[in-house]
């Protein structure tokens, strides 16, 4: 493998939230599954799924409603006395908790329920922890089975978006719309499509803001 060509690959990804016309092909987005599903996970419970919507009426439906809960919740705000921050809410995050409209793809990752032999023979019977935090496991997995879908997308050519947007203001209307069953979590959304824009590099921390090491 060469190193050089892979951070290259890291560095030049970028949020895209501006998409071309152009379809991403079913054959694009099982590569970018079978990526996805190569992700390390705790002791390897593979604990993601993902719903690929690509009819883009029903893409604009997820933004109608995504839009319809932050009035709601914009409003209920503004009757606290907090305008501002309600209005903040529609005008600064309105755009980006749906800047997947334009996408001609839109990816919803979701966890599945972390079993394992620890868990079942131990970690339970013992109380080891909350069942909550077992929910936590399954996103941590999903996330990194994400974060491989998206590199993936770059290195063909594709861009991508992550968001919570729709999770965090619709989340119930989302899994209505799409028959989530309610065992699975639903970690985000992303946008995948064709870039229609070269975004700049974004500033970064520099490594000794981040590192610290033991030794």
């Amino acid at each position: 493998m060469d190193f050089a060509l892979f951070r290259d690959t890291l560095k030049t990804r970028r949020s895209i939230r501006e998409f071309t016309e152009e379809t991403v092909s079913l054959a694009d987005i099982e590569d970018l599954i079978d990526c996805a599903r190569y992700a390390p996970s705790d002791t390897n419970s593979q604990t993601w799924e993902f719903i690929v919507v690509t009819n883009t009426d029903k893409i604009k439906q997820i933004e109608d409603f995504t839009w319809e809960s932050l009035h709601e919740t914009a409003a209920r705000a503004a009757e606290q006395g907090l305008e501002r921050e309600a209005k903040l809410l529609v005008k600064s995050f309105g755009p980006y908790a749906t800047a997947f409209s334009g996408a001609p793809a839109l990816i919803v990752c979701l966890s599945t329920p972390y079993t394992s032999k620890f868990r079942e023979r131990i970690f339970d019977p013992i109380a080891f922890v909350a069942p909550e935090v077992w929910e936590e496991e399954g996103l941590k997995s999903s996330c990194l089975a994400a974060q491989n879908l998206m590199l993936a997308a770059h290195a063909k050519g594709l861009a991508t978006c992550p968001m919570t947007g729709p999770v965090l203001l619709a989340e119930k209307k989302l899994r209505e719309f799409l028959d989530i069953p309610a065992n699975r979590g639903v970690n985000m959304v992303i946008a995948l499509g064709h870039p229609a824009i070269s975004p700049k590099p974004v500033p970064r921390k520099e490594i000794a803001d981040i590192l610290r090491i033991v030794d």
